[in-house]
């Protein structure tokens, strides 16, 4: 019995896990950590790892409060085996993915078990959405922290075999996410214990036994996360320790502030989330059916249901009530989302045969939206090649865009079909959307992000024992890509950049210019893209004579150049005879 059990469930993971597997690992090594996320992560995991600081993040050779070490970790466990690199921080991200749909697909199944049709169509609708699966990509902690607010939830839920919620791995589950994301795992997953007596019957008959041990697992958890915050703190300085139990979490509620270097602010007004929905929640914010579905959803509401809502909707709303806010702070919930959206189609094709099958109510706005997209990619080429797009951008992608055509209008084409599996060829089509858009992504944007030339020279520098310094913000995106392992010393364009060229005539110092002056890069070592703006390394004197209106003593040479996307296909058709 129990080898046919085993058996069921590995059934049951055929083919959506392979198949997600296989695109994860395609889209994730397809190109190098992404600025500013991934390269953050990897080199606050660099430095903790070179630098021996097993206790306290650090960047930039100072203590990191932003971040919990969970992650850095983990990230540490396979670089004991095999070395240093980044191969393993993705393949880490792809197996917290693959956790992720497992879960979710294991707490629909307890949460419907009456609708088995609503455990089947989890998996493959969470693994469609383009959002959570291109921000999967990076190395980051959401997806860490999904996989312990779903298997923390999980432990809440009866079973078929233990009515109990398994209290004592709800605390160390809780203790993880702390250990992942700070305190806001325990927004996550305390409303549906609060809310308890409104969705279990264990909760709503033994009401002291539910919040007794619920504290107690609580507690737990803040216990797990203390074991490690308080050795940090003392290890860490005062200073450290003050952002870390005052700073760091209070801010980001209170004010919301991002750091500059991430640029891009956290504050948003409260209704903004709601703007923010239907691109976490695409493709299935634009699929009828699912709104028909949650519109006919009517008294009384099954547990399941209840559990949903009461998870869902509390969670948004303290989310929105907060002024520092992402998109991305919400990934924890998406699997919930799509298990509602699952469950009211369930119900809709139980009790209104014809409705679930109106044709009205199909992916026909998906299918016009693929063809749409097909179209313009197709004519892309022809008016940039016109003059009337000049975006640097555009311009890129018309370099691409055409054979690309071909599997939007494919998928506009699958998305239009009225025959049966209409979730199943929607899963498939966001999925291999998400794919084509990352692939696309890949061969004509990723340049303007690559930073890999400007991190070789400055490791290369270092070796030589060359200082280093950059002016203005600094977010680590260089250390773990050059290897580096001393801190970029941070200047400003005053008498500070003066006195560091004195100090160190053979020093280099990293700038950001969004109009480069053709002259003054003439004395330039390297200018190369990032985003909208470029990188330009410089001699530290040269840089110096320039901004105090001097002329350079070294004479100009050629930098090493690398030129935006848009702008190499621009010379390679001006060299065209």
């Amino acid at each position: 019995m129990a080898s046919s059990a085993r058996l069921e469930h590995l059934r049951a993971l055929w083919p959506w896990l392979p198949l997600w597997l296989v695109a994860a690992l395609l889209a994730i090594f397809s190109h190098g950590p992404m600025p500013l996320f991934s390269t953050r992560t990897l080199s606050v995991a660099w430095e903790m790892w070179q630098q021996h600081h097993w206790l306290v993040p650090h960047i930039n050779g100072e203590p990191y409060s932003e971040k919990v070490p969970l992650l850095f970790w983990l990230i540490h466990a396979g670089w004991f085996v095999f070395g240093v690199n980044d191969v393993w921080p993705r393949v880490l991200e792809v197996l917290f993915g693959a956790a992720q749909l497992v879960l979710a697909t294991t707490l629909a199944g307890r949460l419907f078990p009456d609708r088995p049709w609503v455990a089947r169509s989890t998996p493959w609708m969470l693994m469609a959405l383009g959002y959570a699966f291109l921000f999967g990509l990076q190395i980051m902690y959401e997806v860490l922290l999904t996989v312990c607010v779903l298997a923390a939830l999980l432990c809440l839920v009866p079973s078929p075999r233990r009515r109990e919620p398994r209290w004592w791995l709800f605390g160390v589950l809780v203790g993880a996410g702390l250990l992942t994301k700070g305190p806001v795992m325990l927004l996550h997953v305390l409303f549906p214990w609060l809310l308890g007596p409104w969705w279990n019957e264990a909760a709503r008959t033994q009401r002291a036994r539910w919040y007794g041990r619920g504290a107690l697992a609580l507690l737990l958890g803040v216990a797990i996360l203390l074991a490690w915050a308080l050795p940090a703190g003392l290890a860490g300085g005062e200073a450290y320790r003050h952002r870390l139990f005052f700073l760091q979490t209070a801010g980001r509620v209170v004010d919301g502030v991002a750091s500059p270097d991430e640029l891009q602010n956290h504050n948003q007004p409260f209704w903004w989330y709601l703007l923010a929905l239907p691109v976490l929640l695409f493709p299935f914010s634009a699929w009828p059916r699912a709104y028909a579905a949650l519109a006919r959803l009517r008294r009384p509401l099954e547990p399941g249901v209840r559990f949903l809502l009461l998870w869902l909707l509390p969670v948004l709303a303290v989310f929105s009530l907060i002024s520092g806010k992402q998109a991305y702070y919400l990934l924890p919930e998406c699997g919930g989302a799509v298990m509602l959206i699952a469950a009211a189609v369930a119900r809709l094709r139980e009790r209104r045969r014809a409705l679930a099958v109106t044709p009205w109510l199909g992916t026909w706005p998906l299918g016009l939206a693929g063809i749409a997209a097909a179209l313009g990619a197709f004519f892309l080429p022809t008016l940039v090649s016109t003059g009337r797009l000049t975006d640097d951008w555009l311009l890129a992608l018309s370099q691409y865009s055409r054979p690309f055509s071909v599997v939007f209008l494919l998928l506009g084409l699958l998305l239009l079909q009225r025959r049966r599996g209409e979730l199943r060829r929607l899963a498939l089509a966001g999925l291999i959307g998400a794919l084509t858009v990352n692939t696309l992504f890949t061969l004509a944007v990723w340049p303007n992000y690559d930073l890999r030339p400007a991190a070789r020279l400055l490791g290369a520098a270092e070796a030589q024992g060359r200082p280093l310094g950059i002016i203005g913000g600094y977010d680590g995106q260089f250390h773990f890509l050059g290897r580096l392992t001393r801190p970029l010393v941070r200047l400003q364009y005053d008498d500070s950049l003066q006195n560091f060229a004195r100090l160190h005539p053979d020093g280099l110092v990293v700038t950001r210019l969004s109009h480069p002056d053709a002259q003054a890069m003439r004395h330039a070592l390297l200018v190369q893209p990032f985003r909208s703006v470029w990188l330009v390394i410089w001699p530290a004197p040269t840089l110096a004579d320039l901004r105090a209106g001097r002329t350079p003593d070294d004479p100009p040479q050629p930098p090493r150049v690398y030129p935006r996307a848009g702008e190499r296909l621009r010379m390679m058709r001006a060299s065209r005879p």
